[in-house]
């Protein structure tokens, strides 16, 4: 699951190219998503006047783009000051499980892939604190990690209804500390999560990096741990290639298990499919079936999204399902190697995120020993990763492109040097922007 700060981005990118750069600017410039789920997305923003406006005129635009970019069909409410508070405190009440039914290990597709993850989620679940603590799942978007985290939720709830059940993303963590840190509200913060029986974080690389956050996580982490409460967290990545998480942290997050999930296989892919057009009321034909599950195979999400396609395909534009038709369907959704290629902007975007250094910047004039290092190293990605020129590239940085081949040297000596943690840094960004690819 992608965070809420990525999706409002690309959400406000196609809102500009549906609108205008200036009506973004204007009337969303100080939103944020605070909430969302499946079916519903809540929008903060402090202006009365500017929620009103959006209310009245773009939520359609708003749920366009969800539809479009992330399959996504939500209802969306714009909120002010005091209705986020009731928003934020909610988080410690399990809605997210009501609102989210499907995610349950009935509902869970075991295979070779995630069979591991899915034993441990599952003793988790039923002896929590006793089995594994914490139990720290790994693997690229889309694989179920945030499924297995709501199962384990959903079940310990029923086994457990008087636990004080906690969750949050790695960005919302830090979101809400900044805000308590803004009102002077340290306490109630505190209290929130150290109050937890079952404490779940999703996407907790996102507070890498954040020296404030990782020691509030930090004594967090220490004491629900003392007490003898469930910690569960998942990352794109083990915490040993987490390079910019402190040693400390690294170090708590494998004292229980550790759990990877790959992408599933061809036999994991075909029962994905099955029980997805069987929610949705269809019995899919095997050699259809067999289509898919051998040219979607990035995700688990790519392939219920296919699966909704073809349904949608099939009632609205009356076809059968056939190969012939369902190929004609789905061709968009399996990339060939020119259209899989990362833009130059995706590549900037990762280094900035990788580095907590924000895109104008990375790309402007500044150039203090971090941010022309981050600069040196999205230069030489997009040379690698894109068809892009030396002349192109410049112009992403106002450069010319003698400084671009000077900046693609320097990383290309560094790599060389087999103490430096340039390696392992360029794989890192390198392996963020596939995911989002």
């Amino acid at each position: 699951m992608q965070s809420t700060a990525y999706i409002w981005a690309k959400v406000l990118s196609y809102l500009e190219q549906q609108l205008s750069s200036t009506v973004v600017a204007t009337w969303f410039d100080d939103t944020e998503i605070v909430e969302l789920t499946d079916s519903s997305m809540t929008v903060f923003s402090p202006v009365e006047l500017r929620r009103d406006t959006i209310s009245r005129r773009w939520i359609p635009n708003i749920q366009d783009a969800m539809q479009v970019l992330f399959d996504m069909n939500v209802s969306v409410k714009l909120v002010g000051e005091e209705q986020l508070k009731s928003v934020r405190e909610a988080g410690s009440h399990p809605d997210f499980i009501k609102n989210n039914p499907q995610f349950t290990f009935q509902s869970f597709v075991v295979g070779a892939s995630n069979r591991f993850a899915h034993g441990a989620a599952l003793a988790v679940a039923n002896k929590p604190a006793d089995a594994y603590n914490p139990l720290f799942i790994y693997g690229q978007s889309g694989l179920g990690k945030t499924h297995l985290l709501y199962a384990i939720a959903a079940e310990i709830h029923r086994q457990h209804p008087e636990f004080n059940i906690v969750y949050i993303k790695g960005d919302q963590f830090t979101n809400e500390l900044i805000e308590a840190l803004r009102v002077g509200d340290n306490f109630k913060f505190r209290s929130k999560y150290r109050n937890a029986d079952l404490f779940l974080v999703d996407d907790i690389h996102f507070i890498a990096g954040k020296e404030s956050t990782q020691e509030e996580f930090f004594n967090t982490f220490n004491a629900l741990y003392e007490n003898h409460k469930q910690i569960v967290l998942t990352s794109d990545q083990p915490p040993s290639g987490m390079l910019k998480l402190e040693d400390r942290l690294k170090t708590r997050f494998e004292w229980g298990l550790t759990a990877d999930i790959q992408p599933p296989d061809y036999e994991t892919r075909m029962a994905i499919i099955k029980n997805k057009a069987i929610t949705l009321g269809v019995e899919m034909p095997d050699d259809v079936c067999s289509y898919i599950a051998e040219n979607i195979t990035t995700n688990i999400r790519q392939i219920e999204g296919t699966v909704k396609k073809i349904m949608a395909y099939r009632d609205l534009a009356h076809i059968e399902l056939d190969v012939a038709s369902v190929s004609r369907a789905i061709k968009d959704m399996y990339k060939d190697n020119a259209s899989s290629l990362p833009t130059p902007s995706l590549i900037i975007s990762e280094v900035s995120r990788y580095f907590s250094i924000e895109e104008h910047i990375l790309r402007g004039t500044l150039r203090n020993k971090g941010t022309a290092e981050a600069r040196q190293i999205a230069m030489y990605l997009i040379r690698n990763l894109t068809q892009c020129s030396l002349p192109d590239i410049g112009k992403e940085f106002g450069r010319d492109h003698a400084t671009v081949i000077h900046s693609i040297r320097k990383v290309e000596t560094m790599l060389k040097d087999p103490t430096a943690p340039m390696k392992n840094t360029i794989r890192d960004i390198t392996a963020n922007i596939n995911n989002r690819l």
